[in-house]
């Protein structure tokens, strides 16, 4: 009996060192508050073990102080065990303060003891009292301690909540091999051998808390490991947006570390998708505010990702407890954002070969439309031109002149085409020379209503006399003509001209009083060659002014925008640059 407790004790001996060196190890490599605790807890005991080597007599002053620093030791791991987990959950402040002082009287008592006996002598009532209270200071900070552990891993992911239980169960059985110590009256009884077999087991559970063997990580991340598995091939299948492959892998990567929430963003910080993620914090991840933790009791992990980030709302407990699952979810995360880089290249060669094809739809309509649209006036053209040939011996003057004029009329409504035409080729090849300039908006208004209209008195001209567009004077022109001739050829008067600053831009509106554009026609308003049904039947023209006239105000560096005016009528916004571009 007494070679078999020698040979137990020798070995937890070393093995409580290598494990204070292993806690150590981990407080180097990770340097957080958590891990120092654990580091100072684990260290005490190693210590203890170190100075259990020397002899500790009575008549030996030396001897004497390293007994009490021995029993300090002892005393302080337990407190330091409770500060461990406390970083995790905190316990309330009364029992904190309780502890802390039963912590530091226990360690004056230590101090002020007379003597230690040693084993086989008898223990004085002082004594006895010290050693009822250390073993109540042990449990209830053991107990507090190991509860914690042990409630807590329920929420957590299996290698988390196992590596938790296991100390929450080595703590537990280190503190019954403390009562066997305490109680026993031999040292080589059974009653001690059963104290040093338990010690081996709780050290053995302590070091696979703390680094579990690859093999055990394996066989408990199982079932974490099989979503991973699904999410991974899931994000190899096709998809076709951001916000599918977000909801792809969103619960399976909370489920690896335990997360209770998790929000996805791309390159642009924008969010693609997210999963019980409170309003609002998602709110504030929507408008591009930086993320934060959601309770006191969980951490923020922002995992910096190919084509962007992952953010995880975990317990507290995962940092430390679930190391590698964090490194699995980084790996995830990796996966995750070359899925939404894949998705954003598929996006933008679906977005280019649409273009692509309404960019030849509407080439192919430009032309077919083209050559409608200058058949019309040839057609004309050709009749009068075969009846002048023909016919002029049998026509009187009067007829002759119909004619003529008709054939002016016909030449001017093709020259127009034509010419605006051009003007659309020049401009979708940026062959148009815009040379802008300073102009007073007010002035030039004035002037190209004058010309434009039969009428100018009919249109309402409310310009402030200080309003100043960087603009060629040519296409303010041609912009503003073509809309005042708009307002009265399809709607009604009056007609009101008007302006105002917003921000770098000098917004100039024309607006009637007629019907408006009917809504379902507003989409292709500005596309050549389109009118609708109403202006067809009540109106000539090509469909081609509009279209010229925004793609002038782009060449600007502006726009032009259609709105509905109040009460009724139609409103154009021209947006024109007041700085040089």
């Amino acid at each position: 009996m007494h070679g078999a407790v020698e040979v137990f004790t020798y070995v937890n001996r070393v093995a409580y060192i290598a494990l204070g060196l292993v806690v150590f190890l981990t407080w180097h490599r990770r340097r957080d508050r958590a891990s120092l605790w654990a580091a100072a807890a684990f260290g005490s005991l190693a210590l203890l073990e170190i100075l259990s080597f020397i002899p500790n007599h009575s008549g030996n002053l030396a001897e004497r102080a390293t007994g009490r620093a021995a029993i300090v030791l002892f005393v302080v791991f337990p407190y330091l065990l409770y500060r461990f987990t406390n970083e995790f959950r905190a316990t309330g402040r009364r029992l904190a303060n309780l502890l802390f002082i039963v912590t530091a009287l226990l360690i004056v008592w230590t101090i002020a003891l007379p003597e230690i006996p040693q084993p086989g002598e008898g223990r004085s009532p002082g004594f006895q009292a010290f050693v009822i209270l250390f073993f109540v200071h042990w449990t209830v900070l053991s107990v507090v301690a190991a509860t914690s552990l042990w409630r807590a891993g329920r929420a957590q992911p299996t290698v988390a909540r196992r590596r938790m239980r296991f100390l929450a169960c080595a703590t537990g059985l280190l503190n019954a091999a403390l009562l066997l110590v305490i109680f026993q009256t031999n040292t080589d009884s059974v009653l001690a051998l059963t104290a040093q077999v338990i010690g081996s087991v709780s050290v053995a559970a302590f070091l696979i808390a703390f680094v579990p063997p690859a093999l055990m990580r394996i066989w408990w991340r199982a079932p974490e490991q099989r979503r991973l598995q699904e999410a991974i091939a899931s994000l190899l299948a096709f998809a076709e947006s951001q916000q599918e492959v977000a909801s792809r892998v969103l619960e399976p990567a909370a489920a690896i570390v335990g997360a209770h929430a998790i929000a996805i963003r791309n390159a642009e910080g924008t969010v693609v998708g997210a999963w019980n993620v409170p309003a609002d914090l998602w709110d504030g991840l929507q408008r591009g505010a930086p993320p934060i933790a959601s309770t006191s009791d969980g951490d923020l992990v922002d995992l910096e990702v190919p084509g962007g980030s992952l953010v995880v709302w975990t317990s507290r407990y995962a940092p430390f407890f679930g190391d590698e699952e964090l490194r699995l979810l980084n790996t995830l995360g990796a996966l995750i954002g070359l899925a939404l880089d894949r998705v954003t290249l598929y996006q933008r060669e679906h977005e280019t070969r649409l273009e692509l094809e309404r960019a030849n739809d509407v080439m192919t309509s430009f032309i077919a439309l083209a050559a409608h649209e200058l058949r019309t006036p040839m057609t004309t053209i050709h009749g009068f031109v075969t009846t002048l040939h023909h016919l002029s011996d049998r026509l009187d003057e009067e007829q002759k002149e119909t004619v003529r004029d008709a054939l002016i009329q016909q030449t001017q409504r093709m020259a127009s085409l034509v010419e605006q035409l051009l003007d659309l080729s020049r401009l979708d090849a940026a062959a148009i020379q815009i040379v802008p300039e300073p102009v007073h908006v007010r002035s030039e208004v004035e002037e190209i209503v004058s010309t434009a209209v039969a009428d100018p008195e009919s249109v309402v001209i409310d310009v402030p006399n200080d309003a100043v567009a960087v603009v060629d004077r040519n296409v303010l022109d041609r912009i503003i003509s073509n809309l005042v001739t708009n307002a009265f050829r399809y709607g009604e008067p009056p007609v009101r001209v008007y302006a105002e600053r917003s921000d770098n831009h000098l917004r100039v509106y024309v607006e009637d009083s007629g019907k408006g554009v009917a809504p379902e026609f507003v989409p292709n308003l500005f596309e050549r060659f389109t009118r609708s049904e109403g202006s067809r039947a009540s109106a000539t023209g090509t469909g081609l002014g509009l279209a010229i006239a925004r793609s002038y105000a782009r060449a600007h560096g502006g726009d032009l925008v259609y709105e509905d005016a109040v009460p009724h009528g139609a409103r154009f916004n021209v947006i024109l640059p007041v700085q040089p571009r």
